[in-house]
């Protein structure tokens, strides 16, 4: 028979886990189903999170784990592939939802946490997928202060490019913004002017990859041969919701400048009844400390719903 959880929350990063830790202390079966990718794996450390900045990604991760067991929580290492709505006996659509696992399982949950993240597609420039999260970076709130007075590298690579060159210039009074593919004509004159109140110089000209010495950058190399002594590069990787779910359910979406995410509320429901969505599955900007908050208020709503509906169904019988 399919086994039947009041909550299966999808997705085992900080706002799964968040959500798992506040389900197991109000007593609901629970199953969190990690495909093990988290957004943030090639950071050494993670910063920002009150008690815990410095700590690696892994280690967090692995202490979340441990503190959910305690309370019940069943944790499988698998991947969601379908998710649909539930029928009842008379074959009208019910509140259960399906829950079909790759590794064959079918579960059945009374609501759902969509904490599946996002994917970061980084630009085709030589060297800088295998440097990421080491010296080519995309967060000055996440890296910059281990980073800080060095000279920056900034690369165009999305339309939020001038903005990060400017936020970074916070960190480091030597940072080139290096054009790449954008034609200078295309910043507007308050860009330039902007970039050039903050002292950040523009460098025209497509890069063709980064140069490395001894496993670390020391340079940023342009199409024509120039060669610009960086020891930090900053880059906006184009973000990709993974909303399969979600849209599979018929949540929803609303466009932003880094993708489309789900429509919520306050608390993380989204337009489909018994489906609430935290962490990078929200938006772009979600780092680990908001989305442990985000799957503590989905959890606390979850628990609030489900009550309220036994009540209900209670007092019809």
């Amino acid at each position: 028979m399919t086994e039947k959880y009041a909550v299966v929350v999808i997705g085992g990063g900080a706002a799964g886990l968040s959500a798992a830790l506040v389900l197991g202390r109000a007593r609901q079966r629970t199953l969190v189903v990690d495909a093990g990718e988290p957004r943030n794996a090639p950071a050494a450390h993670m910063q920002g999170y009150l008690t815990r900045d410095g700590m690696p990604p892994a280690e967090f991760l692995a202490l979340g784990r441990e503190e959910i067991a305690r309370y019940g929580v069943e944790l499988l290492r698998d991947r969601v592939v379908e998710v649909t709505r539930g029928e009842n006996l008379t074959g009208v659509q019910g509140e259960d939802f399906t829950v079909v696992l790759a590794g064959g399982r079918t579960v059945r949950a009374r609501r759902l946490v969509v904490a599946t993240g996002l994917k970061d597609e980084l630009p085709a420039v030589a060297g800088v997928a295998e440097r990421f999260g080491r010296d080519v970076l995309h967060c000055p709130f996440c890296h910059g202060w281990e980073v800080r007075d060095q000279p920056f590298g900034v690369l165009a690579s999305s339309p939020a490019s001038v903005h990060q060159a400017l936020m970074v210039s916070q960190w480091s009074k030597d940072v080139r913004f290096f054009l790449h593919t954008v034609a200078e004509e295309e910043l507007s004159d308050e860009d330039l002017r902007r970039l050039a109140t903050a002292g950040v110089e523009v460098v025209p000209g497509e890069v063709a990859g980064l140069v490395v010495e001894d496993d670390r950058l020391t340079g940023v190399r342009l199409a024509d041969g120039t060669e610009h002594a960086r020891s930090v590069l900053f880059l906006a990787p184009r973000a990709v919701p993974q909303t399969g779910l979600l849209e599979g359910l018929g949540a929803e979406l609303h466009e932003t400048p880094f993708g489309a995410y789900p429509v919520v509320d306050a608390t993380g429901l989204t337009t489909v009844p018994g489906v609430w969505a935290a962490g990078n599955a929200i938006g772009f900007a979600e780092q680990v400390v908001h989305a442990a908050s985000g799957g503590y208020r989905a959890a606390s709503a979850i628990v609030g719903d489900l009550l309220m509906s036994d009540l209900d169904a209670a007092a019809q019988v």
